[in-house]
């Protein structure tokens, strides 16, 4: 199978509207106001899949600031998921900054059968991923549902572009020795984490983290595939496009191009997630 773990969708009203919600929300605007930059219905990103030959996607809206708007588009992604069963699975968007509401959404969105939190955005939303006790109360609920919890991670050198942000190694860090137990996607290569993994302090508290290969093409040379298979295991890597940002078949090409053995490029384009999933199965 073929899964891409890191993709975006709106509602059909977002993308013909982008300018009335890019003035409801500013952060929404940094990174979608240019009207060439893609935004993607749930038929879209289906339409997507068959063109690439993607069996299953994951996905989820935005972190907007507007409470309203994450409530909206979570209800979106949940239809979404019941119109294509077994090809879209679902995460549910947060504010951690609006606290019990937040619970609440996140509890609704769970019994929904969503499966994990995220893409949690902190540097867009206004706290960060070290904040342990705002963070808490949404981490009981995500051992309560056995949720994934999948978030925007930032290189902390490197050119500077629209949504890169500044959840650092460190945040990432504190979050994980926060919460040890928590299934954690790393989006974007976790920001570089795995190449501190040659630290044993840190490996050992990464025990419970993926690595996604979101928006690869524009952040590393495709040698970073054997070079992370090495640091942290094949099986800790999952094929993430990053669509609409960018589509799915040029990234699938750019991973198969990559200098990966046979069984290393099955683990990272389907395997290891479809794992992920079939467990995330058997705990709801």
């Amino acid at each position: 199978m073929l899964i891409d773990f890191h993709t975006h969708i709106f509602p059909p009203d977002v993308c013909k509207h982008r300018e009335r919600y890019c003035a409801r929300d500013s952060w929404f605007a940094s990174l979608y106001s240019n009207p060439h930059t893609c935004l993607a219905t749930a038929e879209d990103l289906i339409a997507e899949m068959d063109i690439s030959g993607i069996d299953v996607s994951v996905t989820f809206s935005f972190g907007w600031t507007d409470y309203g708007l994450i409530e909206e588009c979570n209800s979106y992604v949940i239809d979404a998921m019941r119109r294509y069963t077994g090809r879209i699975y679902g995460m549910a968007v947060s504010l951690p900054t609006s606290g019990a509401r937040a619970v609440r959404e996140l509890e609704r969105c769970a019994s929904a059968g969503m499966i994990g939190l995220g893409e949690l955005m902190p540097h867009g939303q206004g706290y960060k991923l070290s904040d342990i006790s705002l963070l808490t109360p949404l981490m009981e609920v995500v051992r309560h549902y056995q949720l994934l919890v999948l978030a925007h991670c930032s290189e902390p050198v490197g050119h500077i572009y629209p949504g890169k942000g500044d959840v650092s190694v460190q945040d990432i860090v504190t979050f994980l020795t926060a919460f040890p137990d928590i299934r954690f996607i790393a989006a974007h290569w976790g920001g570089g984490l795995p190449f501190y993994c040659l630290m044993p302090e840190i490996q050992r508290i990464v025990s419970h983290v993926w690595y996604d290969t979101a928006a690869t093409i524009f952040l590393y040379r495709d040698t970073i595939f054997p070079v992370v298979v090495q640091l942290v295991g094949a099986d800790r890597i999952l094929f993430a496009s990053d669509y609409g940002l960018l589509r799915q078949k040029r990234v699938i090409d750019h991973i198969r191009q990559a200098d990966l053995d046979a069984a290393s490029l099955e683990m990272i384009l389907g395997k290891n997630a479809q794992n992920l999933l079939a467990l995330c199965s058997t705990q709801t």
